[in-house]
């Protein structure tokens, strides 16, 4: 086993609204070497990072729109969303909480700040990732998975602090979301002076997103709050040390090595795919859901 480096720390480029409900500054895909290619499986990833919402009766967010072919997970952090799918999927996350949604041969689908949080208002927190699927699978049929934070795995690290297991594995310790391809997906809430260790493939696109406070990769790199750390592609071994109390995203996935070609909200491996799916869309064949 060898050690994996740093390739690339990235700032957060400016935050723009996505709907009227989430204020993100958009890291996948960017001009600074994270593309869709490079980090495939990964074609998206939008950070809300901590903003304050003010009280409101009605619900901010974004209102129905269409996906196919892909799979959107969002994670919180703080604040509570809501969603409803065209194929019967829906809820509410807080906390800690994951939703899971595979969108495949196509949904409509909706999101917003859920509506008892929103009459309140207060810091919202919220990272949403786009995790493609194989050819073989971007067809087959729209699912929903709620994941609630006591249902994820959570690996004691002692005095260092804990791991929270999504997806994939860490220390043969499994998450509970079912995956299409091999994908890792885990929090480190690690305490002050606070180290974890972690080992994927060689191959395998990774990356870390600190959520909060501030860490060191491998001794060596420093990477402050709301930064993302890229992986090069050799090595299996790396390590986060917490300079201060911090939550770390990490993310690692087996790239696909499929054409992607996406068209605003449909991805798909060839351009008559992408015609299909508006054609599809616009025959109505994504359900039906009320705004």
């Amino acid at each position: 086993m060898s050690v994996k480096k740093v390739e690339i720390i990235v700032a957060p480029r400016p935050a723009h609204f996505v709907g009227d409900g989430f204020r993100v500054h958009n890291f996948i895909p960017s001009g600074q070497r994270l593309d869709m290619k490079r980090m495939d499986p990964f074609i998206m990833l939008d950070y809300n990072s901590k903003f304050n919402f003010g009280p409101t009766s009605t619900p901010r967010g974004v209102g129905v729109h269409p996906h196919r072919g892909f799979e959107t997970v969002t994670i919180a952090y703080q604040g509570k969303v809501e969603h409803h799918d065209s194929a019967g999927g829906g809820g509410i996350i807080g906390q800690g909480d994951v939703q899971w949604m595979t969108a495949a041969s196509g949904v409509l689908h909706k999101e917003f700040h859920e509506r008892e949080w929103a009459k309140e208002g207060g810091t919202f927190q919220m990272v949403q990732l786009w995790v493609n699927l194989p050819a073989k699978d971007k067809m087959s049929a729209p699912k929903y998975q709620a994941i609630a934070n006591g249902e994820m795995e959570m690996v004691d690290l002692g005095e260092n602090g804990f791991i929270e297991v999504i997806a994939g594995n860490y220390l043969n310790k499994k998450g509970p979301a079912s995956t299409f391809s091999p994908v890792h997906l885990m929090n480190a809430k690690l305490k002050t002076g606070g180290t974890a260790e972690f080992n994927f493939p060689a191959n395998f696109n990774t990356g870390i997103l600190v959520i909060e406070g501030n860490i060191i990769i491998n001794n060596e790199e420093k990477v402050p709050t709301d930064h993302f750390a890229l992986f090069q592609n050799a090595g299996e071994l790396f390590t986060i040390e917490a300079t201060e109390e911090s939550i770390v995203l990490i993310l690692s996935g087996e790239p696909l090595n499929e054409p992607i070609v996406p068209h605003g909200p449909f991805v798909m491996n060839t351009k008559e795919e992408i015609h299909q799916a508006f054609d599809d869309y616009n025959n109505g064949k994504f359900g039906f859901l009320d705004n």
